[in-house]
C-alpha cells in the first residue's frame, strides 16, 4: 500500500520541482532584485531617495533599448555583437543632423541603423553566414564608419543650443526623464508583441527550432532579417537618446554595450541557445546590474571602479551555471 502512494506522490513532486526550476529561470532575476534593493535600502540611507532612484532609472534606460533589441535577436537563436558600435554611430549621427531639425536628428541615425540591421539578416540569412561573423563585421564597419565621420575620434558635434532635440534627453514627464519613460513604452510594446502577435510566437519557434519552423512554412528569413533591423534601430535609437542628453555625439560610448546587454538579457532568463525568454525578464537583468553598479558607487574608494565589471561577470557565470543545472534537472 505504501509503494502505490510513493508512486503516487512522486510524480507530483516533479512536477512541484518543474515549476519551481522553471519559475526560477524565467523570474530569478526578479527575486534577486528585490533582494538587492532592500539590501541597498538598509544599508545606504541616500540608496532608495527619489533623486538617487530617478539617476538610476535614467542610466538604466540606454543599456535597457539596446537590450531589449538583443532580446529579440537571442531568442531566435542569434546574437548581435554590432549594437555597442550602432548605439555609438548613432549618437554621432543625431548631434551631427540635429542642425537641420529635429526630424533629421532622429530619421538619419535610424535610418543607418535599420540598413546595417537589414545587412545583417541578409548575410545571415541568404548567404548563411554565422551571426557571430555578421554581425561582427557590422561592428567593425559601424566603428571605422564612426571614426571616418569624427577624423579618428578628433571632432565632436555638438547640438546646437536651444535645439527641440535636447528636449528628448534633458526633458522630464511627471518626475521621470525622458528616455526613462520612452524604454519603459517601448519594453511594454515589445512584450505586448512577444506574447499577444504572431510575430512574438514565430521568434520562439524560430529559436526553437529553425528546419521545424521552416517545415511549418513560417517565413524564417523575413523573420530574422526583421528581428536584426529591430536590433539595429533600438541600438542607434539609444545612442540617439544618449546624445540628446549630454548634447553632443562621443565617440568612446558604447566600448563594450553589447557585452552589457547580452549579460543582462542572460541574466533576465533568456537562453542563449534560442527559443525561451521574456521582456519582462530583461528587463529585471538591466535593473540589476544597474543597481549593483549603483550600490557599489555608494561604497567609498570603489566609485566608477572596474569591480564593476567584475560584479557584473561573476553574475553572467552564475546565471548561465543556474540555468544549464536547470535545464538538466527539467529533462
Amino acid at each position: 500500500m505504501s509503494t502505490l502512494i510513493d508512486h503516487a506522490v512522486a510524480p507530483d513532486e516533479a512536477r512541484r520541482g518543474d515549476r519551481i526550476s522553471t519559475f526560477l529561470q524565467r523570474r530569478g532575476a526578479l527575486v534577486v532584485l528585490a533582494a538587492v534593493l532592500a539590501v541597498g535600502g538598509l544599508t545606504f540611507d541616500t540608496f532608495l531617495t527619489r533623486e538617487n532612484l530617478g539617476y538610476l532609472a535614467l542610466q538604466a534606460a540606454f543599456p535597457a533599448l539596446v537590450a531589449l533589441g538583443m532580446t529579440f535577436v537571442i531568442i531566435t537563436g542569434g546574437i548581435d555583437l554590432s549594437v555597442g558600435s550602432v548605439f555609438a554611430l548613432g549618437g554621432v549621427l543625431a548631434a551631427y543632423a540635429s542642425r537641420w531639425g529635429l526630424l533629421p536628428a532622429f530619421a538619419v541615425p535610424l535610418a543607418v541603423g535599420a540598413v546595417i540591421g537589414a545587412v545583417h539578416g541578409v548575410l545571415i540569412t541568404r548567404f548563411r553566414l554565422a551571426p557571430f561573423i555578421a554581425t561582427l563585421a557590422g561592428l567593425l564597419f559601424a566603428r571605422g564608419l564612426l571614426l571616418f565621420l569624427t577624423d579618428e575620434g578628433a571632432d565632436t558635434y555638438l547640438v546646437p543650443p536651444g535645439s527641440a532635440f535636447l528636449w528628448w534627453g534633458q526633458g522630464r514627464l511627471l518626475g521621470l526623464a525622458v528616455p526613462t519613460w520612452i524604454a519603459v513604452v517601448l519594453f511594454a510594446a515589445g512584450g505586448l508583441m512577444l506574447g499577444r502577435t504572431g510575430f512574438g510566437q514565430r521568434l520562439f519557434a524560430i529559436g526553437g527550432s529553425e528546419s521545424a519552423a521552416t517545415l511549418m512554412g513560417l517565413p524564417v528569413a523575413r523573420t530574422k532579417v526583421a528581428v536584426y533591423v529591430l536590433s539595429g534601430v533600438l541600438a542607434s535609437l539609444a545612442g540617439t537618446l544618449a546624445a540628446a542628453q549630454a548634447a553632443s555625439g562621443v565617440t568612446i560610448v558604447g566600448v563594450g554595450a553589447e557585452l552589457d546587454a547580452i549579460a543582462a538579457v542572460v541574466i533576465g532568463g533568456t537562453l542563449l541557445a534560442g527559443g525561451s525568454g521574456s521582456v519582462l525578464g530583461t528587463a529585471a537583468g538591466v535593473a540589476l546590474l544597474a543597481v549593483i553598479q549603483n550600490l557599489i558607487n555608494h561604497i567609498p574608494g570603489l566609485e566608477n571602479s572596474s569591480i564593476q565589471t567584475v560584479v557584473s561577470g561573476g553574475f553572467l557565470v552564475v546565471v548561465i551555471v543556474t540555468q544549464a543545472l536547470l535545464s538538466r534537472r527539467r529533462r
